[in-house]
């Protein structure tokens, strides 16, 4: 009864009519021994993506030795010390508070331990402020974390870009429909989706372990949204135009990563001037190249070359979708870059990783400067990709 079920829900989720063509079957993508003679397959198959989680496994071995023996020792030459924040002042009362009850008191909780130690209310508030930030991770860590990604980004970049320079859909996008889903897979082109793949899955495994901030539920649906794109348009053999927004969206990335390090190393002028250009490039490929080149071809050329099918209306509703959020990205993006030229210098994201108390937000509205310093609301305020109100990070 069970294998019954289970293989009426497979004929179900693997129909044909929704995945492919009219008139295309998946018998007829099965395929030769390897891609143009080679080894591997010569169409893309679905039980390929699960080669996909033992290279991110290693992907993420991998970061854990480069960021030990390489980005450390990169970091400390830069003079960037393993110094965490500054530690709350041992006290009993305010920790039985702080675990079992609040990490943010109200103003009556406030009052009430005012009374209780004989504190001021401000000094209370303080305490609290620095033992949140105990927990919080240092500037070494976060440099190292940086540095990985900064390093993965610009190869993969590299790579993808080399590739389909000598790809003839880079040059006519049309060519990513003719014959299609008749294709052959190439080494290469495998190769390189598969990476992206097992990197967006080393992703979703380190988000456990990295630097929490206020978006992870935001970033963990991303990634996740990002993998199911990926592998959705490996297994419909659509990897051709797939190449072109994967290299399209790693083009600003390692940008982004080279602000932050030089941020982490007090190189301000080069932070500021780095994110600056993150931003132009970010803005020309999301706004410009990707709907004028990427939608273009997805929508109208395939639809002349092709036709439409439920797939087809699912891929590019996922598109589509993926401008929506390029449009309120770039939207905070340009508000940053307006503040900066309002202040005289880059505005920061809204997301906390370490709060400053009150004295430190004085000293810090007058003597901090840069896209990732502490903020009013004690933000470090830089991350990965998004913002929660202003700009925040993959991480």
């Amino acid at each position: 009864m069970a294998a019954a079920a289970a293989a009426l829900l497979s004929a179900w989720f693997w129909n044909e009519r929704f995945w492919l063509p009219h008139n295309v079957t998946w018998a007829d993508l099965a395929g030769e021994p390897g891609p143009e003679g080679g080894s591997g397959p010569q169409y893309p198959q679905a039980g390929h993506v699960l080669s996909a989680f033992p290279l991110a496994l290693g992907i993420f071995a991998v970061r854990l030795l480069f960021e030990r023996f390489i980005a450390k020792p990169c970091a400390i030459k830069l003079g960037i010390q393993d110094n965490g924040p500054h530690r709350a002042q041992p006290n009993a009362i305010l920790e039985k508070v702080f675990t079992s009850i609040t990490k943010c008191p109200d103003g009556r909780r406030l009052e009430g331990l005012s009374k209780q130690l004989d504190w001021d209310v401000r000094k209370i508030q303080r305490w609290f402020r620095h033992r949140r930030n105990q927990d919080k991770p240092t500037i070494l860590t976060k440099f190292c974390e940086s540095m990985w990604r900064f390093t993965f980004y610009l190869s993969i970049f590299s790579y993808g870009l080399k590739f389909i320079w000598s790809s003839p859909w880079f040059w006519d996008t049309r060519q990513c429909w003719y014959n299609y889903p008749f294709q052959p897979l190439t080494s290469s082109l495998y190769y390189y989706y598969i990476m992206e793949l097992a990197f967006y899955w080393s992703l979703m495994f380190s988000q456990f372990t990295d630097i929490k901030r206020k978006d992870f539920l935001i970033m963990f649906v991303h990634h996740l949204a990002t993998i199911g794109l990926i592998t959705f348009s490996y297994m419909n053999n659509m990897v051709r135009v797939g190449t072109l927004v994967l290299c399209l969206h790693d083009a600003s990335d390692f940008l982004l990563e080279a602000a932050k390090l030089a941020n982490y190393a007090k190189y301000q002028r080069l932070c500021d001037a780095t994110f600056m250009l993150f931003g132009v490039v970010f803005i020309v490929t999301r706004l410009g190249i990707y709907p004028f080149w990427i939608l273009n071809t997805t929508l109208f050329e395939s639809w002349e070359l092709i036709g439409p099918y439920p797939s087809w209306w699912l891929f590019n509703g996922l598109l589509v979708t993926l401008q929506v959020l390029h449009i309120i990205w770039s939207c905070l993006i340009i508000r940053i870059a307006y503040k900066a030229l309002m202040r005289g210098k880059v505005s920061k994201d809204d997301r906390s990783d370490v709060e400053s108390s009150s004295e430190e937000e004085d000293t810090t509205s007058n003597s901090t400067k840069g896209i990732f310093s502490t903020s009013s609301n004690g933000a470090n305020r830089i991350n990965g990709h998004v913002a929660s109100a202003q700009w925040a990070e993959e991480e």
